[in-house]
């Protein structure tokens, strides 16, 4: 079966366009945009005609490709921003006049479980997980072996914290002071609920955890290949985070491996990073380039 699976979150819209048999997804194409949907909903409550906009532009895209491709069955899922947002109708509204169809502005706990199911695919390694999504506006936090046993969904991003806290460029150490709080209390209520100090294995997922692999590793560009199931040991993650921070948005542009649309909001990210190893005890994180994107494709067929 050919699907299309597309995930729209606080910061960036992706496309997932896969074959799916006997339990395994093969790659067809992989798109993604930054919009930044969720641009100022944390201040304000509602999705900017900016925001929306962008958003459509990049959706025009991948509806003309998902046509030219044959796709047997489309889920569309959107989830922190417009969840959040008093104008959500107005962003389902314009999906179904580009796309044909609403999208599912699912719970923190079904994007938990869609999460689950993407990275765990494939994944050689000691049950029970921890599996984290650090997303723009909310961080999904999963435990289970075989499948999800506990998830949480805490109103933690990269996008969300930095607009929040981090307003010079770069942060000033009160600035930085009052995010690790933030951070800290939502990342301790999540571990208790889910529980997850009680994992033996560490999985990140999404933007943030794929750029720090791709620094701690030193590649000269963006390279998923090498970055998927690559481990990243605590102290490297606290001394990227540190290194981050310090730097201004355009140091943080020249990156070889840095996406224009992630420097501004990286060094919130890598914080939430940083917080949750420190807070869970482990020792090293598992990187996956594999998460919520594969977990709707699963759910198609």
């Amino acid at each position: 079966m050919r699907v299309a699976a597309i995930d729209c979150g606080t910061n960036s819209i992706r496309l997932l366009i896969a074959d799916v048999a006997d339990g395994k997804i093969t790659d067809i194409a992989r798109r993604m945009e930054i919009v930044r949907l969720g641009e100022g909903v944390d201040r304000t409550g509602r999705l900017s005609d900016a925001a929306l906009a962008r958003t459509k532009k990049a959706l025009q895209v991948y509806a003309a490709e998902v046509a030219e491709l044959g796709i047997d069955r489309v889920r569309m899922c959107a989830t922190s921003a417009s969840r959040d947002a008093s104008n959500a109708a107005d962003f389902r509204t314009m999906v179904r006049g580009v796309l044909g169809l609403d999208p599912e502005v699912i719970t923190g706990d079904e994007e938990a479980r869609l999460s689950f199911a993407g990275a765990v695919a494939g994944l050689a390694a000691e049950p029970p997980f921890l599996i984290f999504d650090i997303g723009g506006g909310s961080t999904e936090f999963v435990t289970g072996a075989d499948g999800v046993e506990h998830a949480i969904s805490m109103d933690i991003g990269c996008v969300r914290m930095t607009e929040r806290h981090l307003h010079s460029d770069p942060p000033t150490a009160a600035e930085i002071a009052a995010a690790t709080r933030d951070i800290t209390e939502a990342v301790d209520t999540a571990l208790a609920a889910v529980p997850g100090r009680d994992a033996n294995t560490l999985v990140g997922l999404a933007g943030t955890v794929t750029t720090v692999t791709a620094l701690a590793q030193g590649l000269p560009s963006y390279d998923p290949a090498r970055i998927h199931h690559a481990r990243v040991s605590r102290e490297a993650v606290a001394k990227l985070t540190d290194e981050l921070l310090a730097m201004t948005t355009a140091e943080r542009l020249a990156l070889p491996v840095m996406h224009p649309g992630r420097a501004d909001v990286i060094g919130g990210g890598a914080l939430i990073l940083k917080i949750i190893m420190e807070r869970s005890g482990q020792d090293a994180v598992i990187a996956s380039e594999h998460d919520i994107l594969d977990g709707i494709a699963f759910s198609l067929a």
